[in-house]
Formats: C-alpha cells, sequence, structure tokens
C-alpha cells in the first residue's frame, strides 16, 4: 500500500501530476470560499448589516485559529513529503504524531484564552457598542470549537503531504456543504440569528473531523497514526515550527492588519465601513481561494521531488504552478472589475453598504492579477524546507508594507487611502517575490547544469 500511494507523487509527469493533485484541493477551495460567501449572505439576509460586521470583527481569531493550523500542518507536510521522498516512513509516521500533539495542546489554550476574556479580544479588535453585541454571541461559540477548526485545517495539509488530494478535498466538501445546509436551518428555521451561524460552523467543523479520523484509521493512507508518536520529538517539532512559521506570521499578520482596519474604518468610517471590508473580505477570498488550491496541490510535488534531488522537476512544478496560478488571478480580476455592483447586491439591499463597497473594490482589486505569482512563491520556499526566505516572503505584504500604509495613507486621503493601501502593498510584495524566485531558480539551474557534466 505505501509503494502504490508513493508512486502517485514519484512516477507521473509533473504536469498531469500538478492537475491531479491541484484540481480536487481547488474544487475543495472553491468550496470552502462558497461557505463563507454564503454564510455572510444569510446573516446579511437574516440579521443585517451590524451582522455581518460582527462577524468582521470576530475573523482576526478565527484567522489566529487557522494560523495555527496551518503552521503545524504545512510544516508537517514538508517534513512528510520529503520524508516519503526519501523513503523515510518511520520520520513520517512521527511528525503525525507530533502535529497532533502539538494542535491539541494550542488549540485548547486559545479556547480557554479567548472564552475567558472574549469583550477584551473584540474591543480590541475594533468592535463598536453597536456591533459588540453581534460579535460576542457569535465567537463565544466559535472559540469552543477551535480545536476541530485547528484539527481540521492541520489535517488537510498532512493528507495532501502523501498525494492523496481527493480525500483532502472530502474532508473541506464536508465541512463547507454541512455548514451552508445548516446556516439556514439554524438562522431562519431554529430563528438563532448569528448564534446560529456560529453553531453551524462548529458542527460542521466536528462532522470533518470525525471524517478524518476515520481516513487515517483506514488502510487508505500511507500514514500509520500510532499513540507512541504523539510523543513530541524537539528536532521535528523546531522543523515543523521552522517550516510552518512562514504560514503563521502570514495569516497572524492578516490578523493584525484587520484589527488594525477594522479600528481605522471606525475612525474614517463607520460601522457601515466594517461591514463593507467584511464582505469584501469574502469576496475576495472566493476569488483567491483556487489559488491556493494550486498551491496545496504544488507543494507536496515540490518538496517530494527536492528531497528526492529531482531539482528539475521541482524547477518545472514551480513554473508551471506559477503559471496556473497567474491564470485564475487574471480570470478574478477580470470578474471582479465587470460586476462589482451585482456582487455587492446578493449580500445586502443597504444601498449605503453597496455604494461604499463598489467603489472600495475596484481599487483593492487593481493588483489581483500578482497574487497568485505571490502565493506560489511563498508556497515554494516552504515545499523545499527554506524557512527564512518563505518567512520574509509571508511578512512582506501584510507587515512590511501593508500596515505601515494603513495608518499612514488615510492621514492624508481619509477613507479612501485605507483601500488605495492595499493594491500598493501588493505591487511592492510582488516585486520581492519575484527577486527572491528567481535567485532560487538560478540555483536549481546550476546544480542541473553540474549533472550535466
Amino acid at each position: 500500500m505505501q509503494k502504490k500511494n508513493n508512486l502517485i507523487l514519484a512516477d507521473e509527469n509533473i504536469l498531469k501530476l500538478l492537475f491531479k493533485l491541484s484540481m480536487p484541493a481547488t474544487i475543495g477551495m472553491i468550496v470552502m470560499a462558497m461557505y463563507n460567501v454564503v454564510d455572510a449572505i444569510f446573516i446579511g439576509r437574516g440579521v443585517g448589516t451590524l451582522g455581518i460586521a460582527g462577524i468582521s470583527i470576530v475573523f482576526p481569531i478565527q484567522m489566529f485559529i487557522l494560523a495555527l493550523g496551518q503552521m503545524v500542518g504545512i510544516g508537517g507536510a514538508s517534513i512528510i513529503s520529503r520524508s516519503l521522498g526519501a523513503n523515510n516512513f518511520k520520520r513520517a509516521n512521527l511528525t503525525l504524531g507530533n502535529v497532533y500533539s502539538i494542535i491539541l495542546v494550542l488549540s485548547f489554550i486559545i479556547a480557554f484564552l479567548g472564552s475567558q476574556f472574549i469583550d477584551f479580544f473584540l474591543e480590541a479588535f475594533g468592535a463598536t457598542p453597536a456591533i459588540l453585541p453581534f460579535a460576542r454571541d457569535y465567537m463565544q461559540i466559535i472559540i469552543l470549537g477551535a480545536v476541530f477548526f485547528a484539527f481540521l485545517v492541520s489535517s488537510n495539509s498532512l493528507i495532501r503531504s502523501e498525494g492523496r488530494a481527493k480525500i483532502a478535498m472530502g474532508t473541506m466538501i464536508v465541512s463547507a456543504g454541512m455548514n451552508i445546509i445548516l446556516d439556514p436551518i439554524f438562522i431562519f428555521g431554529f430563528k438563532m440569528g448569528i448564534k446560529g451561524a456560529a453553531y453551524a460552523t462548529v458542527i460542521s467543523q466536528a462532522l470533518a473531523v470525525f471524517y478524518i479520523i476515520y481516513y487515517f484509521s483506514s488502510k487508505k493512507s500511507i500514514l500509520k497514526f500510532s499513540f507512541k508518536n504523539l510523543r513530541i520529538d524537539l528536532s521535528i517539532l523546531k522543523e515543523i515550527l521552522a517550516i510552518g512559521v512562514s504560514s503563521f506570521v502570514r495569516l497572524v499578520s492578516r490578523s493584525i492588519m484587520v484589527i488594525i482596519l477594522n479600528n481605522i474604518l471606525s475612525i474614517y468610517g463607520s460601522d457601515v465601513s466594517i461591514a463593507v471590508f467584511g464582505v469584501l473580505n469574502r469576496i475576495l477570498r472566493f476569488a483567491i481561494m483556487p489559488i491556493f488550491g494550486i498551491a496545496q496541490g504544488f507543494q507536496p510535488i515540490a518538496g517530494f521531488n527536492f528531497g528526492a534531488k529531482l531539482y528539475r522537476k521541482t524547477k518545472e512544478a514551480i513554473k508551471l504552478a506559477v503559471i496556473a496560478a497567474t491564470g485564475i488571478s487574471i480570470l478574478g480580476f477580470l470578474v471582479l472589475i465587470l460586476i462589482p455592483n451585482l456582487l455587492m447586491r446578493i449580500f445586502t439591499q443597504d444601498e449605503n453598504l453597496i455604494s461604499q463597497g463598489t467603489f472600495a473594490l475596484r481599487i483593492i482589486i487593481i493588483t489581483l492579477p500578482t497574487i497568485g505569482f505571490q502565493i506560489i512563491g511563498a508556497t515554494t520556499f516552504q515545499a523545499i524546507g527554506k524557512a527564512l526566505p518563505s518567512l520574509l516572503l509571508s511578512m512582506s505584504r501584510q507587515i512590511l508594507f501593508l500596515i505601515p500604509l494603513l495608518l499612514i495613507l488615510p492621514k492624508f486621503f481619509q477613507l479612501s487611502g485605507i483601500w488605495i493601501a492595499f493594491p500598493i502593498a501588493d505591487s511592492l510584495s510582488a516585486l520581492i517575490t519575484f527577486v527572491m524566485l528567481k535567485k532560487q531558480l538560478r540555483e536549481f539551474n546550476v546544480i542541473i547544469q553540474k549533472e550535466k557534466i
């Protein structure tokens, strides 16, 4: 069984393999993005503008939980895919157990702190007196499901690391599909409002976790779970954190950016402006989620071939992934630039929200065609185990550029300055990604030329 699954990553041509692994991941990410959109639509229609603003305030804590799951999952997945490439199954299985030990500890800490200091966090995240009750009702339920969310996120990376993209897709479809079904039942049927949306989310994530436990307990997986592997191995822990920290920083920096943004929006805008970003955030996530699907399919291919010292195939995988991700970025840009008003009306009937959102969306997406290239660039360094370059690229957009711009530009351009900050930050981040990825490709070329000699 191990040999059969291992051949998924070893023996196919790169284009076919990238398609095979990316397509299920892309479908899964689209389904997840659809859930985020549908969730906001149901809240917008069933609760109103303040409900949308409430989930926007809670978004940073959800991103933080996601960041923990991705840090541990992607770090572990990088080790696993390289270990499989080197036929080191013992290290791969030990990494699986370590990932779950770390996830359980971290998620329980977050759930405890989040529930104990809920109002403190929400007010720090930018909740106004009008928004706070909605945000509190949503967060006090969401935070209790932190362990399910973190387990789900990390497991998806682990499943993809052994080349089982369709299984990983299944976990996302189970979670998002059930959420879409349960949302209207809890929000409208049981008349639970924003609490209903939170319950629907936690229950759907729990069901997906049971699906994952079944998978790793079956004979379908290369990786074999063992309780003895739950004992933390310090060398693996350090490598997981070193590689995964770039994903953590990228997502946490996004959380910090959202916290700062919500507070700035309350100064230069209003409660409606906070709701605007809540809607735009979901629209943009829907546009770029397929790119993360490409990245998720690409990472185990690059990691496996790099671990097997097949540098020509690693380089080929990078180029194909960049082309595919850039194509999706351009397509997303064209759709969003043509129908921004229509997209806003799907979420709300509030004309003020629609007007502000349409204006902001047109500005934010100007540099959307560069996003795919940026994501693949950061994923490349994660896949080949180069933690520092990946960390720098993950920090560049949010920490180095966007947050300083959000603090500076509104002083000169008011509310418009907030939206202008996004395309400027993307342009600068894309430039850094280009320089660093080009240097890495040159290193591969040197090794390939030496192999010919």
